[in-house]
């Protein structure tokens, strides 16, 4: 077997595809959308005890496993997008710590965890993290990078008064930033990938926001419908991928390689 074939047969995260980047925006906005209808819905600290339990098993199967399986891992980033946006809304709303603090405290937070992985394993590219430590780091970051787009789509929807759609027209921006910036000024694949990466959070919850919330701009469909349309469209994505293996079929177009 080519060397590249047994790296990518040890790897534990997927090739950074189109789909990739579909599925992992679809769950930031569904992890906010199913996120905010338990905690309205139900009691808020049971709600926040099951999607910590929820990230627990779902976590603790991605970590025993041995390879890369499409649905625990896709099942583990949703929960994590969940429980990271109880995280950050907590802090907001029952510790009272303004959005500002919160984006910059996470912001810390994120940065810590880029370093001391850099530091311990000198990369931080995606395409090394196989099991043991560089997993840890990888599933650290991974919620650092969630609980910080949440706060910072909080801030500047609702604390800085722009409003959903602004705030997704913004983050839209400075998603595509990064690859144009990698196509045309040959900006470094891991810093873009984590960059877009970090930005996918605030997109995809100021567009569930925008179809679930009534305040604001927002259209008032409800949380709990788009959370159902959002989960069955990651359902038949995921499906896909299990099925056909098309993110191993691709050249990976951004993702620290």
């Amino acid at each position: 077997m080519p060397h590249e074939e047994v790296r990518r047969s040890q790897t534990k995260v997927p090739e950074v595809t189109i789909l990739f980047w579909v599925v992992k925006l679809l769950s930031t906005a569904m992890g906010e959308s199913t996120s905010d209808y338990l905690v309205f819905h139900i009691d808020p600290y049971i709600a926040v005890m099951l999607g910590c339990v929820g990230l627990a098993v779902s976590l603790a199967a991605q970590l025993v496993l041995r390879r890369y399986v499409v649905w625990v891992y896709w099942l583990t980033v949703v929960m994590v997008a969940i429980f990271g946006t109880m995280a950050a809304d907590v802090l907001h709303v029952v510790f009272l710590v303004p959005y500002w603090l919160s984006t910059g405290a996470f912001s810390v937070v994120l940065a810590i965890v880029f370093a001391v992985w850099q530091i311990k394993e000198g990369t931080i590219a995606i395409h090394t993290v196989d099991f043991g430590r560089r997993e840890l780091f990888y599933w650290a970051t991974v919620m650092a990078t969630f609980a910080l787009g949440t706060a910072a789509g909080d801030l500047t929807a609702a604390g800085m008064g722009l409003g959903y759609f602004a705030s997704i027209g913004l983050f839209a921006l400075l998603f595509a930033l990064p690859f144009f910036a990698r196509r045309f000024f040959r900006l470094d694949d891991t810093f873009a990938f984590w960059f877009a990466y970090v930005v996918t959070r605030p997109l995809g919850a100021s567009v569930a926001d925008s179809l679930g919330k009534t305040n604001l701009d927002g259209l008032g469909l409800g949380d709990g419908r788009v959370s159902i349309v959002l989960t069955l469209l990651i359902s038949g994505f995921v499906l896909f991928l299990a099925t056909s293996r098309e993110e191993n079929r691709r050249p990976a177009p951004l993702g620290g390689q």
